[in-house]
């Protein structure tokens, strides 16, 4: 498997795992992606290099942006708050690739790039309900934060995120 940056032609690709992941979602009644989040921010997180896939026989198996802020980043108790620290978000697997270790995996590569670009703790929010997602964090050794940060999506949907961090000096 080859482990890289994205580019703009990954993009067609990339929407298309997305689309496969969020229906599957929908389907496990974890409703929290759709047609604009996440893959309408594909675009400016290759523009800004903070995209990674990871594929195989040039197929994309896994993503995830690595960023330097989260908008709920104030609202939990972080060990360490003026650490520098790097953002897991828009984390997915192709679903042709679920229960094959390729989340862990994942993860592995998102803490060794962020400690290659001098992160102390890589950090990321997660929804409350996205249960198999939270427990992949807690056994790949990210734990819980106080605090939730809710996002407010319309008036209708409120997102209630819990925060997981790691120390990894």
């Amino acid at each position: 498997m080859n482990f890289r940056m994205a580019n703009i032609d990954d993009l067609p690709q990339l929407k298309d795992v997305y689309k496969r992941i969020i229906n599957n979602m929908n389907i496990n009644n974890i409703e929290i992606w759709d047609e604009i989040y996440p893959c309408e921010f594909f675009y400016d997180d290759i523009a800004n290099n903070r995209l990674y896939i990871l594929e195989e026989n040039n197929e994309i198996v896994s993503a995830f942006a690595l960023c330097n802020s989260n908008a709920g980043e104030g609202y939990v108790k972080w060990q360490n708050k003026h650490a520098k620290a790097l953002y897991i978000d828009r984390f997915g697997v192709n679903v042709n690739y679920l229960r094959k270790g390729i989340g862990s995996l994942m993860l592995n590569k998102a803490i060794d790039t962020a400690k290659d670009n001098g992160a102390e703790y890589v950090r990321l929010f997660v929804v409350d309900i996205n249960k198999p997602a939270i427990n992949l964090y807690i056994k790949s050794g990210f734990k819980r934060v106080d605090g939730i940060y809710d996002e407010i999506i319309d008036d209708d949907l409120v997102l209630h995120e819990f925060a997981f961090e790691m120390e990894i000096l």
